[in-house]
């Protein structure tokens, strides 16, 4: 049977039929907006100086959080050996996926594989009694100040594809990422550092540039990768010999050129991002290596952050700066643990994640520990999370699969409720079955505990108003103070 690309009317009655159904359906919008049952918020597209695009911006309403830190497990953590204890998978170890789960596909194959108990121990910790395995023993002290998010789902089954959302809203490459939508909303408080800073422990996060790139909107607001060792940008350092008033000098002359050029193309972007490059990497030769120079940081909080172990010594660094960052009005940060898929346990979970928590235990619990006492987590949103979960049923005997049905994301500062715990997967951890949270209800959250309205901050292209959580989204009022 051949299905038509196009359904033709078959009459005037039915042409007017369909068109009186649409007119009744845009009435029908109208007035649940006016009742408040669905959302009539229009878009507001920031009103943005092209010489000065990171200028501080008001937000929508007041923010919890004035700067974000995104921790990103790149790979997928497992949440049932992590934060979501399934005494249930240990009971029925060995046995196949109950039929009653139905089909699992997953990147190795259709599930049906047998059900692999965690060899973790699990306790309850703080006052809130948020379950922690023995994995994060260090995490385990601050739960008390995060929010623990067990029900969350994505779109992709591969890292490319889910890191690709987990940063820009799409399994598709393309559009903008989350920081670059933050900053475009908001700008930035030091007109002297980049608003939007990424660093990475190891190899290049799959997908690479994207994942911070951004994308339609302006260039000047995509990320800035930061290097772990040395000076943070390359090429920042001006060559010897060359005078501050000569550099200054050549950089003027450069603009003004760029200025006559950009007369003429009045809508490309990227000329004013490259005079504004050019000025913030002048600005940044004084303050961005004094930023992530950790010299003048005591031996206690180095210790706090882990640096005595060789194990996590690198996202110890990582963890340090960041809050150095924020501390000087970064207003976005993201540290990659585990860049290049290293959470990936398809085989030897015990081995593999056993070295990652180790690398990120102390750095993230010390991270959380120095915001609060130096006042800074009420103003600073911290985000934990991988790109997915892992499956509850045996890979290889010793490993788990990706499983973007039900995984755990977590939330510290920023105005988020501490000592939660919100949603559920079922009893083995495959798929989450109460308070659904979708990737865009995570973004949303993010943007909202920033003073972003989700729906308003939007960027014109193509006819359509665009925004970072595309056709979804909302926020998750149940972890925000």
């Amino acid at each position: 049977m051949s299905i038509p690309h196009v359904d033709w009317v078959s009459s005037r009655r039915e042409f007017l039929e369909r068109c009186g159904l649409g007119f009744g359906g845009l009435a029908l919008a109208a007035l649940l907006a006016d009742d408040g049952v669905i959302s009539s918020a229009r878009g507001e597209v920031p009103a943005i100086d092209p010489l000065r695009p990171l200028a501080a911006r008001a937000s929508h309403f007041a923010p919890k959080a004035k700067s974000c830190i995104f921790l990103f497990m790149e790979g997928g953590p497992s949440h049932i050996d992590l934060f979501d204890p399934k005494p249930e998978l240990t009971k029925n170890a060995g046995k196949p996926l109950p039929a009653s789960f139905g089909k699992v596909f997953t990147p190795m194959g259709v599930g049906g594989n047998t059900l692999l108990a965690s060899k973790r121990t699990f306790k309850q910790f703080g006052e809130s009694g948020t379950w922690v395995s023995d994995w994060y023993p260090n995490i385990a002290e601050i739960v008390d100040e995060i929010a623990v998010v067990r029900s969350c789902t994505a779109d992709g089954l591969n890292h490319v594809g889910s890191v690709c959302q987990m940063n820009t809203g799409s399994i598709l490459a393309g559009r903008p990422s989350l920081g670059s939508w933050v900053t475009y909303g908001l700008g930035t408080v030091n007109q002297n550092l980049p608003a939007f800073v990424v660093m990475n422990d190891a190899a290049e996060p799959v997908g690479g540039p994207r994942n911070w790139g951004n994308g339609w909107l302006p260039a000047t607001f995509q990320g800035t990768p930061f290097r772990r060792d040395g000076a943070p940008i390359l090429h920042l350092e001006p060559p010897r010999g060359v005078t501050d008033a000569r550099q200054r000098a050549k950089l003027d002359l450069v603009t003004d050129l760029d200025r006559a050029h950009s007369q003429a193309r009045p809508d490309d972007t990227r000329l004013a991002a490259r005079i504004a490059a050019y000025e913030l990497a002048y600005r940044m030769q004084a303050e961005a290596p004094e930023a992530v120079d950790l010299a003048g940081e005591s031996a206690e909080t180095k210790r706090l952050y882990g640096f005595d172990d060789p194990r996590c010594k690198d996202f110890s660094a990582m963890c340090l700066r960041a809050r150095r960052l924020v501390e000087r009005g970064v207003r976005f940060v993201q540290l990659y643990c585990g860049s290049g898929s290293q959470w990936d346990a398809h085989r030897d979970i015990e081995g593999n994640h056993s070295k990652l928590c180790a690398r990120s235990d102390r750095p993230v619990a010390g991270l959380i520990k120095d915001l609060k006492r130096r006042g800074l987590l009420d103003s600073t949103l911290v985000v934990w999370g991988g790109e997915f979960g892992r499956t509850p049923m045996s890979e290889k005997s010793d490993g788990r699969d990706h499983n973007p049905y039900g995984f755990t994301v977590w939330f510290a500062g920023g105005g988020v409720k501490g000592g939660l715990t919100f949603g559920s997967t079922d009893e083995f951890g495959l798929r989450a079955v109460e308070n659904k949270v979708h990737v865009h209800d995570l973004h949303a959250t993010m943007l909202h505990a920033m003073g972003l309205d989700h729906l308003k901050l939007t960027f014109p292209r193509d006819g359509r108003d665009e925004r970072l959580t595309i056709n979804g989204g909302r926020v998750i009022r149940d972890i925000i103070a």
